[in-house]
């Protein structure tokens, strides 16, 4: 897997220039999501100039991390670029196998003291923009960086605490599958997902997912209760992938960090 060291303003302004560039789903205001995400957001999808904040939760590694990927994935797939900052331990390869393009992919691991100018340029030219939220940042950045995204029509998706967003995700239960009695290996996560909002998204919603799925992420069934009968699990139905699977999508490609050597 290829990479290369983007470093300084200079760079990075470089890097954006080439972001802005026309892709396949330039023309589009609203970027897609996985099938099963479509119903925690009030457009179906990550509308251009909004803000989806992702709620870190308690603790932090909680499942955010790979609710955030799932977020990219379609967006990258159809041929946005994506940045994430101040994710250190963020994976390249666990982004390759969901099917984010690392070539359409920036990282700044540590923006340091500027990190809402790093923000503030990448969203300048970069479609989706998630941004680990340092504990310093005040009310009054929050409101100039979500205005930025709205005037450029980029997607600013927070991570942690974010008052103000137009929609707030939340990895709010978890349960791994996969370890036996004695022996195992950790596969996948049914997880809930809350979302809540203003506006249109008002009227907080809950779905439960497979994150990461086998070779798709699955929405899982509520329990059926048959008449006269004892509840009984509904069976799994895979989402439609229009032919697609991880396999086909997990291809090595080069992607940027951006930061200090």
């Amino acid at each position: 897997m290829a990479g290369r060291m983007v470093v300084g303003s200079a760079a990075l302004a470089g890097l954006v220039r080439p972001a802005s560039a026309p892709d396949p789903a330039g023309g589009h205001r609203v970027l897609p999501v996985a099938p099963e995400l479509t119903g925690l957001l009030p457009n179906r999808g990550l509308r251009r100039g909004s803000t989806i904040a992702v709620a870190t939760g308690q603790p932090r590694r909680s499942g955010g991390t790979s609710l955030v990927l799932a977020l990219l994935a379609e967006a990258s797939r159809a041929g946005s670029w994506c940045a994430v900052v101040g994710v250190p331990t963020f994976g390249a390869g666990a982004a390759a196998e969901l099917g984010i393009a690392l070539d359409r992919l920036a990282l700044v691991p540590n923006p340091g003291p500027e990190w809402a100018t790093v923000v503030a340029a990448l969203i300048d030219g970069v479609d989706v923009v998630v941004a680990a939220v340092p504990a310093a940042v005040s009310a009054s950045v929050a409101n100039r960086l979500a205005a930025r995204a709205r005037q450029r029509g980029s997607v600013l998706v927070p991570y942690g605490r974010w008052d103000g967003a137009d929609v707030t995700l939340q990895v709010v239960r978890g349960v791994w599958e996969g370890l036996g009695p004695g022996r195992g290996r950790l596969r996948r996560r049914e997880v809930t997902v809350s979302a809540r909002g203003r506006g249109a998204a008002a009227r907080p919603k809950e779905i439960k997912v497979w994150l990461p799925g086998d070779e798709l992420t699955r929405v899982i069934p509520r329990t059926v209760v048959p008449v006269g009968g004892r509840p009984s699990a509904g069976r799994l139905h895979p989402v439609a992938s229009s032919g697609r699977t991880l396999a086909g999508a997990s291809r090595r490609g080069a992607f940027t960090v951006v930061g200090s050597a």
